[in-house]
Order: C-alpha cells, then structure tokens, then sequence
C-alpha cells in the first residue's frame, strides 16, 4: 500500500502517475477544496482532515512507502509524523523543509527509525538529463559547467504564497536548478561565493554569482540576477560536447569545432510529454527502492551548507 499525503496541484500529478502505475494507494489530504478539485480532476477519493486525523482512524496497516507533496510550509511536519510511526520509507517534495534545524531534526528521526527520506528533485529524472549522463559518461566526464537561477521577481512578489516561502525562495524554487547542476557537474569541494541586493520578499540577496570546483575536479560558475530579464539554464562542457539545458526540459549540443548549436533529436521525449516531467520515472524508481539517482535526505543536509552560503541565508 501507497500513500500520498496532499491534494493540491503537486498531489494531483502524482495522483496520475499512480492510477497509471496500478498500485494501491491512499490520497491524505487536509482542505475539502483541494480535495474535491483533486477527486473532480483525477476521479481520485481523498481523505479530507489531514495525516494527523487519518492516523488516529486508520488501521494499524503500514504503507510500503509514501510521497508527501503538500505545500512546503507542512513538508516538515508531515514528513516527522510519518516517522513517528515507523514509515520506512519517503519520498518528500522539495526542499524537505524551511530550516536547517528542522532537516536534522528530520534526519535524528529517520536514524531511529532506519528510515530512507528522499527528497523529491523530479528534474534528475528528465530525458534531456538521462541522454546527457550517457554522452558525458562516453565523453569521459564533465571538465566544467555554469548554471543560471535567475527568477523572475516581478512574478514572484505577487504569488499567493507564504512570506515564510518567498524569504526562503532560493531553496524552495532555485534549488531545482542548482540540484540538477550538482548532479551532473559533482558537489562542491570548494566555493566562493558572492551577493547583493535583497528584495523585500528576498531579503538576503537578489543578484549571485559565484564559482568553485567540484568532487570531480570540473571547474563550475554560476550567475543568476533576479531583478533582471533571463530563465533557467544549464551548460555542461566535456572534451567533445557542450551540453545546453535551456529549457532544462530539452537538451541541445554544441561539438567541438562546429559553431551552431542544435537539438539533440535522438531522445524519446514520450512519458516527460504525457505527465509533469521527470515525475513518472522518479515514482516508477521510488517504489521499486531504485535509489541511486536520488536526493537523500542526508545528501540535502550536505547541501544545505552551500545553498545557505549562495543565497547569504542565516542558519535557522
């Protein structure tokens, strides 16, 4: 048995990957209005009152594993009540959660339990990113890259989200980019790091830029300026090919002598076309404990000391 905590927007794509998949599953939710959006959108019943009622109703019957996709502000303590009764193992939405105290807290829960807490960085799992570990891997690694998290502010400022969230902005939204750069590029091993300008929703920075090496040796830079015009991107450069994220979706390449830069056709773009991208791959692995290519929560932990640094968060 499944569970899926939440039945907002991020549930409901969820809820499809599962009804495809033929497993049984549970949908938690907490509101009546997201729930029966959810039900009217997916045809998908939903228990309305949240994990925390459904636990004192249900049965002593303990789900294989569970994906909690609530809105950030409840990742956190979703993710410890789950916990708390032993659930082995999740799948936890990004970031995981709003504090670094909270993410050890989480991780000094899941050690009690022999818990696995993964966190949820569908992107890891698009097309574009799968053919590209392939040709980097044939083209013997990256030797550097660059990465854009450039947001557009004058969008964000009037979202109808949290102020705790938009304060946070960096590691609940930009976080997907500069993941998926780490992931393909190798974690840090050294970082410098600059910022400037905050904004009143962003108030530790909104221009970065920055550089370091990372676990590979491969020299990598960033920039981002969100007060200014630009997308997510990100560049891979091997001895023969550089490879261009721009969008993350799609992959294009440029070879080494040639100055055009084109797409890269040999790919099967099928399933990332049919459902949110990245996402029926990563819950097709999640629930065959096929964990290799995901975010740990331990791994997240690791991160957070060069997220906290790029965005001149304070620990909390």
């Amino acid at each position: 048995m499944i569970w899926l905590i939440g039945s907002g927007q991020m549930a409901q794509d969820y809820v499809r990957i599962l009804q495809d998949c033929n497993v049984d599953f549970l949908c938690i939710g907490r509101g009546e209005s997201s729930a029966n959006i959810c039900k009217m959108k997916t045809n998908q019943d939903v228990f309305v009152g949240g994990l925390q009622k459904f636990l004192l109703e249900q049965n002593d019957e303990k789900p294989s594993h569970v994906i909690v996709a609530t809105n950030v502000e409840s990742l956190f303590e979703n993710c410890l009540l789950l916990l708390k009764q032993g659930v082995k193992n999740i799948l936890l939405e990004k970031p995981g959660a709003l504090k670094y105290s909270e993410f050890l807290s989480l991780n000094n829960e899941a050690k009690k339990t022999n818990s696995n807490i993964y966190i949820a960085y569908n992107r890891r799992f698009y097309a574009s990113v799968l053919k590209a570990k392939e040709l980097i891997l044939e083209d013997g690694g990256v030797k550097s890259f660059h990465f854009d998290f450039t947001e557009w502010s004058h969008a964000i400022e009037n979202l109808d989200k949290s102020l705790l969230v938009k304060n946070k902005w960096f590691l609940c939204n930009s976080t997907h980019v500069v993941d998926l750069a780490f992931f393909l590029g190798g974690k840090p091993k050294e970082l410098n790091s600059y910022s400037s300008s905050g904004l009143d929703w962003h108030p530790s920075a909104s221009s970065f830029c920055g550089s370091g090496i990372s676990e590979k040796n491969a020299l990598f830079s960033y920039h981002a300026n969100w007060r200014s015009p630009g997308r997510w991107s990100i560049e891979i450069m091997t001895n023969n090919y550089r490879l261009i994220f721009k969008p993350l979706e799609k992959l294009f390449i440029q070879k080494k002598g040639e100055i055009s830069i084109y797409s890269y056709d040999d790919i099967d773009y099928t399933i990332d076309m049919r459902y949110k991208p990245g996402l029926y791959l990563q819950v097709q692995n999640f629930l065959s404990n096929k964990v290799e290519n995901f975010c740990s929560l331990f791994e997240q932990i690791e991160m957070l000391e060069y997220y906290y640094k790029i965005a001149k968060y304070n620990i909390d």
